[in-house]
């Protein structure tokens, strides 16, 4: 999804350090069933109407191929994130992955801090339910919105 604000120049600057260029695409959220959405935010993880993005320009993409029962595999996988906080640090951590930069416990800070970024949620919510969207083994904790959007809206094979 496509925001704007001081966040939102910040997210494009992390993707940017990421790799994944200076995508427009800054937010992610899960479409779950009953018109409603689950989204990393500040406060923790929570649950919307999908009508709450009306009038925000948003990009609906999701893997091809997949059955009923594994798309509601995901679904099951986000409502036991609900509550689980917002990862501000963890796009620094994404940098530092692409820079290769030896930050011992890098991997391991992020995935014991139980703090997701919007896009990291989306990820791990399908590696949970057992559909791996990065046919290059990513960790849910690298994925960028920008990532996400490329692969998913950009002609890429999940």
């Amino acid at each position: 999804m496509r925001t704007s604000g001081p966040t939102s120049r910040l997210i494009r600057l992390g993707q940017w350090l990421n790799g994944d260029g200076f995508s427009d695409y800054t937010h992610a959220f899960l479409v779950l069933p009953g018109e409603e959405l689950i989204e990393a935010e500040p406060d923790g993880a929570a649950i919307h109407l999908l009508s709450r993005y009306a009038r925000t320009p948003a990009l609906y993409v999701y893997p091809p191929g997949l059955t009923r029962q594994q798309r509601m595999a995901v679904c099951d996988a986000a409502l036991r994130y609900v509550g689980v906080p917002y990862g501000f640090l963890d796009y620094l951590a994404i940098a530092a992955h692409r820079l290769r930069l030896p930050v011992p416990g890098l991997k391991k800070r992020i995935a014991s801090s139980k703090q997701q970024i919007c896009s990291q949620l989306v990820s791990q919510c399908y590696d949970d339910a057992g559909v791996h969207l990065f046919a290059d083994g990513r960790w849910p904790g690298y994925v960028t919105p920008g990532a996400l959007q490329e692969l998913l809206a950009g002609g890429s094979q999940v």
